[in-house]
C-alpha cells in the first residue's frame, strides 16, 4: 500500500481571485522542508496539498513533522490511497487503520465522496468501511456521537484515500504572504514567541539583537543564535544582525537621570533597528512587549518609544500575560533555551526606580543631553549579520 500525507488549509479556501498566489506560496515552502526527508512529489488538488513519497527511501514520519510547521497548514492526514473500488477500500480499510485503534474502545466512520461518479454514496460507503473495521478489530464499538476515533475515506479524483485521525498543523497564513518584518530577538522569554506569532500571519522574519560586551558574554550572544535556529523550524531562514550597545549604555549612565536610562536605552535600540529595518526592506518592527509587564511596557513608555520612529511596531504579545507567553514558548520549543541563566543588554546598568509614566518632553530633554544621532551611527558600525538556516 502507498502512504501519502493530506495537508488540509484553512482560511486561504477564502482569498478568492488571489488564493492561487497563497496556495503557491504553501507548496513552495512546503517543498523546500520535506525535501529533507527525501524525493517527494508535492501537488495541490480541492483544497488539499498532496506529498507523495517518488521512492522508498523517503521518510514519511520525518516529513510530516516538518509539514507540522509550516504555516498555512491546519491539519495532516497520513493515508493510504488505493484505487477507487469498494473491495479494494475495504481489504486497506482491514490492514491499515488497526494500528490507529490500538487502545481505542469506540470508533466511527466518515466518508467524503468528492468524486461523484463512484457508484456508493456516503453513508452506503461509511457503513461499508464501518463494517471491515469491525471484522478487523470486533472488540471495538461503534460511538457516532462521540468516538474516540474517526476514520474515514475521501473519495477523491486521484484515488480513494483511508485515514484515520488528523493532525493538527500550524496554522496561519503561508510564509511571506505578508511582507517582511524586523524582530527584536532579546535572550528572554518573550520576543521568541512574538516572531512566531507574527511569522504565523504570513510574515518572513529577519532579526535584530543587541549585545553589551564585555557586559555580556558570547554565551549570550550563542543563546540569541540557538533561539534563531530553534525559530528557523518555522520560518526556514533568518538573518539575524547584531549591534553593539556599549558605548550608548556607558554614555547614559554618565550623562543622563538614571531613572530614564531604560527609555532611552529603548529609543536607541528602535531608531537603529528602524534603520536596519529600511536597509533590509523590512516594513515593521516587531516586539515582544506585553503591556504592563515590566516598567518599559507601561502606555506611557510605550508611547514615548514609539515616538523614536517613524514606521509601524507589532507586539503580538501586548495582551498577553507572562503564563500565556510561556505556553506559546513551550509549545514552539524556545522556553528552555530562554530561561538560561545569560544576561542580555537589557539587564545591564538597570535602574532602581525607572519612570513608568514618562513625560515625552522630559524624555527628550534627557535624550538632549548625548548626541543622539553620533552615537547611532557608532553603534550601527559594530552591526555584524549572520545567516541562519533550518539546517543549521
Amino acid at each position: 500500500m502507498k502512504e501519502v500525507l493530506l495537508c488540509k488549509y484553512g482560511e486561504l479556501i477564502l482569498k478568492g481571485a488571489n488564493r492561487s498566489y497563497f496556495e503557491n506560496l504553501l507548496i513552495k515552502e512546503l517543498r523546500t522542508r520535506v525535501k529533507r526527508a527525501g524525493d517527494f512529489d508535492v501537488t495541490y488538488a480541492q483544497s488539499t496539498i498532496y506529498i507523495e513519497p517518488k521512492n522508498e527511501d523517503c521518510d514519511l514520519e520525518l516529513a510530516l513533522e516538518y509539514a507540522k510547521k509550516v504555516f498555512g497548514i491546519v491539519s495532516i492526514d497520513r493515508a493510504v490511497v488505493v484505487e477507487k473500488d469498494i473491495d479494494a477500500i475495504k481489504a486497506a480499510a482491514k490492514e491499515y487503520l488497526p494500528q490507529f485503534l490500538v487502545g481505542a474502545r469506540t470508533f466511527k466512520a466518515d466518508a467524503r465522496r468528492s468524486d461523484k461518479s463512484f457508484p456508493l454514496k456516503s453513508p452506503e460507503l461509511m457503513r461499508e468501511v464501518g463494517g471491515a473495521v469491525l471484522e478487523a478489530c470486533p472488540r471495538l464499538k461503534v460511538d457516532v456521537n462521540n468516538p474516540e476515533v474517526t476514520v474515514r475515506v475521501e473519495i477523491r479524483e486521484r484515488g480513494a484515500y483511508i485515514h484515520a485521525g488528523g493532525i493538527k498543523g500550524a496554522g496561519g497564513m503561508p510564509l511571506g504572504s505578508s511582507g517582511k518584518g524586523l524582530l527584536l530577538l532579546s535572550g528572554g522569554i518573550d520576543s521568541p514567541v512574538a516572531g512566531y506569532m507574527i511569522a504565523k500571519r504570513g510574515v518572513t522574519l529577519e532579526a535584530l539583537h543587541f549585545e553589551s560586551f564585555p557586559y555580556t558574554s558570547e554565551r549570550a550572544k550563542e543563546k540569541v543564535m540557538e533561539l534563531a535556529r530553534l525559530l528557523c523550524e518555522y520560518t526556514t531562514h533568518i538573518k539575524l544582525h547584531v549591534i553593539s550597545l556599549t558605548h550608548i549604555q556607558e554614555e547614559l549612565r554618565r550623562a543622563c537621570d538614571e531613572d530614564y536610562f531604560t527609555l532611552l536605552l529603548r529609543r536607541y535600540m528602535m531608531t537603529l533597528a528602524e534603520r536596519v529595518a529600511r536597509r533590509n526592506h523590512c516594513h515593521a518592527l516587531i516586539t515582544g512587549e506585553s503591556l504592563a509587564q515590566v516598567a518599559s511596557q507601561t502606555m506611557k513608555a510605550i508611547e514615548a518609544t514609539d515616538n523614536a520612529v517613524n514606521m509601524p511596531v507589532y507586539r503580538p504579545c501586548i495582551g498577553l500575560d507572562k503564563e500565556e507567553i510561556v505556553s506559546i514558548a513551550r509549545k514552539i520549543g524556545t522556553f528552555e533555551t530562554s530561561i538560561l541563566p545569560y544576561e542580555d543588554c537589557c539587564t545591564v546598568f538597570t535602574p532602581r526606580h525607572p519612570k513608568t509614566r514618562p513625560e515625552l518632553e522630559n524624555v527628550l530633554a534627557e535624550e538632549a543631553k548625548l548626541d543622539f544621532a553620533a552615537l547611532c551611527d557608532e553603534a550601527y558600525d559594530t552591526l555584524n549579520t549572520y545567516n541562519i538556516r533550518i539546517e543549521d
